[in-house]
């Protein structure tokens, strides 16, 4: 397909902006930077008193407009502050690139194991209309879907359609054009956003958050990412949380489905941090973001749309996510089952249970995990994580609000609002809530 074109639908205001999209085969970005931007907006449009800071949040954003790839003839947003209507997916890649100095982070590089930049990360974040809810999709990097025909980067032709590859040759074969069409083909639904980073820019990023706390139940050593970590709770940032990221020998199973619920854990403590004071209360810390972003545009490690990068749309959906209570955040991975036929490791996807999965981000019903939280034995649930500003004991004469899906169940409402079901998950979609605890299982 040497010209992909599609239709990005926004509201802004409560009016329909329609935006033509077609996709482009530059290198695109995982959460960690994505949701970092969502905070330094948050805390501008949520509360933050410096205007300073809103000053050069603004100026970050512009910049970063200015270094953005287009996805396609985006239409100017309304200059609107009101939260962003109507359901988004948007796709978040992180590749496993050679260049520069990420080469000396993967022992792929140095020994020249490499065919090509892939996206070793696949994620689709969905943020629902109101009520307002998250739902983080991974998608395991060895399983075998059909690549659709995508466009040589240099446009002078295309790659033939394909029936059975790993996701992550989709990268290595069309850029982040090619992993948004072989996932939108997947989920049956469109991408309206993308993005994508390099590993220098997870490190760089990390760094700028203050470092994420994560839990591991034993101790772990991964010699492939060469990190070694006690049993107990660390604050990982630069390349410690890379490498956390990255790593599955030693873990679990030892496959991609560990590493999957791994990186869960990692965001979703992340947001919590990301919700609490010491991030969207800290003017200084929302600024060193926004800078440390624009950075890593001009070094190339993290590049976004322009329809992502820009400044209204951005405000939009901070106003959107930045109240959803943990419960109603979910990071769940795409089901699958082990297919001897493709090689141990690989993995084909389950498209009855995502079905369900899918089915009900586009009617907005609340979700309910019914299996556990990895596929890959690659974490255990802890405990539960307190709401900020939650009271210990609920008031049992207080009215619930129709989105506060925790307050909804405790009066007796199903998923929240009067008379709304839950939807039930099938068992074999595994995966976590914000409000969830979870510590990594050390191998074996």
């Amino acid at each position: 397909m040497a010209d992909r074109s599609a239709t990005r639908r926004v509201r802004t205001g409560g009016v329909r902006t329609t935006v033509a999209r077609h996709a482009t085969g530059r290198d695109r970005h995982p959460l960690v930077s994505f949701l970092a931007m969502v905070a330094v907006v948050v805390g501008v449009v949520g509360a933050s008193a410096a205007g300073l800071v809103a000053f050069h949040v603004w100026d970050a954003a512009n910049s970063l407009n200015a270094n953005a790839v287009a996805l396609g003839d985006d239409d100017v947003l309304p200059p609107s502050l009101g939260a962003i209507e109507g359901g988004v997916n948007l796709l978040v890649v992180g590749t496993d690139s050679c260049e520069g100095a990420n080469a000396a982070l993967s022992g792929a590089c140095q020994n020249g194991d490499t065919d090509g930049e892939r996206n070793d990360v696949t994620m689709l974040v969905h943020i629902s209309d109101e009520p307002r809810r998250v739902t983080v999709v991974s998608f395991p990097r060895d399983m075998i879907v059909p690549i659709p025909s995508c466009p040589y980067p240099d446009g002078t032709g295309s790659y033939s359609a394909m029936s059975a590859q790993m996701l992550n040759a989709s990268y290595m074969y069309g850029g982040l054009a090619c992993t948004a069409a072989t996932v939108e083909q997947l989920i049956g639904d469109e991408i309206d956003f993308a993005a994508a980073i390099r590993w220098t820019g997870v490190i760089n990023m990390s760094d700028a958050i203050g470092g994420v706390d994560v839990c591991v139940a034993g101790d772990v050593s991964d010699p492939h990412t060469g990190l070694t970590l006690a049993a107990g709770n660390h604050t990982l940032q630069g390349a410690q949380a890379l490498q956390f990221l990255r790593m599955r020998h030693g873990i679990g199973d030892g496959s991609d489905l560990g590493r999957i619920s791994n990186q869960q854990q990692f965001m979703s403590s992340m947001v919590r941090k990301l919700q609490s004071g010491q991030v969207l209360a800290n003017p200084s810390v929302l600024l060193n973001l926004a800078t440390t972003a624009v950075d890593q545009v001009q070094q190339q490690q993290l590049v976004l749309s322009q329809s992502l990068a820009n400044p209204t749309l951005m405000v939009q959906i901070a106003m959107a996510v930045k109240d959803v209570p943990y419960e109603d955040i979910v990071f769940v991975q795409y089901p699958t089952e082990y297919s001897y036929d493709y090689g141990a490791s690989r993995v084909l996807p389950v498209t009855a249970a995502a079905d369900v999965l899918f089915s009900a981000l586009r009617e907005n019903k609340p979700l309910t995990l019914t299996g556990e939280a990895s596929q890959g034995y690659g974490v255990e649930v802890t405990g539960e994580a307190a709401q900020p500003g939650a009271s210990a004991t609920p008031d049992p004469s207080a009215t619930p609000s129709p989105s506060d899906g925790a307050a909804g169940e405790a009066a007796g409402e199903p998923g929240g609002a009067a008379g709304e079901e839950r939807v039930d998950l099938p068992s074999d979609i595994a995966g976590q809530t914000a409000a969830q605890t979870t510590c990594t299982v050390p191998g074996g």
